[in-house]
């Protein structure tokens, strides 16, 4: 299925060769994933957030079409390990939530690279592949503003904004229907479910294993998910 084809961007929005900047927004890693709580205790879920943000970079840093990757994030740990991917670290000033955190990362790409095409990717998408990234953001690329939902289709996994376009993003909760009534223009393409897969549940986790995570979840989650038995308790 194609991505919708109405409101075209108008010509000086469009996306050129110079490639996207992604903007990736990562929690103080004691603070993420806390609905994984009832699954995975305090020690485990910061490692398994730092995996997912690892294998989520690598893939990004991976698509053709990606030109340079902002994570925004006052974790040092994180820091550390995503910049030794390739990543650049831009501290969470703002200190105001996600979408503020989101829009100062945008801003500091955009002061690093004149007229970049913007892109917000989930930190939370450990079966990232670069090849459907690349069909996502070819398909965001002929819109001002555009979106990908999530797997449930109630959130957001991607916002893009093409250059010298306002992002204006709106995540958390129900995000697709903001950013559907923003004026954004949802990407609805078949075959790229690991972009839409982010895991903030066991189920979720679950569904991004079956596709194929990172190496770095899957060495994090192994001996985790060998403790739950496919219904959902501990085995």
């Amino acid at each position: 299925m194609r991505a919708e084809t109405s409101r075209p961007c108008p010509r000086e929005g469009h996306v050129t060769n110079t490639g996207w900047s992604l903007v990736v927004p990562l929690k103080p890693l004691v603070l993420a994933k806390s609905r994984l709580a009832a699954a995975a205790d305090d020690a485990l879920r910061p490692g398994l957030a730092l995996a997912f943000a690892q294998d989520t970079v690598a893939a990004a840093l991976a698509c053709s079409a990606v030109r340079d990757v902002v994570v925004v994030t006052d974790d040092v740990l994180a820091a550390a390990e995503l910049t030794a991917l390739g990543a650049r670290i831009e501290p969470d000033a703002p200190a105001a939530g996600l979408n503020a955190a989101l829009a100062h990362g945008a801003r500091s790409a955009r002061a690093a690279r004149a007229g970049a095409a913007i892109a917000v990717l989930n930190a939370d998408l450990p079966a990232l592949r670069p090849a459907e990234l690349l069909r996502v953001l070819d398909a965001a690329a002929v819109f001002p503003r555009a979106f990908l939902a999530d797997a449930a289709g109630i959130g957001t996994t991607l916002l893009s904004a093409a250059p010298h376009v306002e992002l204006s993003p709106s995540f958390g909760g129900p995000s697709r229907a903001r950013h559907s009534a923003s004026g954004a223009a949802e990407i609805r393409l078949d075959g790229v479910d690991s972009v839409r897969q982010d895991v903030d549940t066991l189920e979720d986790l679950r569904a991004a294993v079956a596709l194929g995570v990172g190496p770095r979840t899957t060495a994090r989650s192994a001996r985790f998910m060998a403790d739950f038995d496919p219904a959902g308790g501990p085995a």
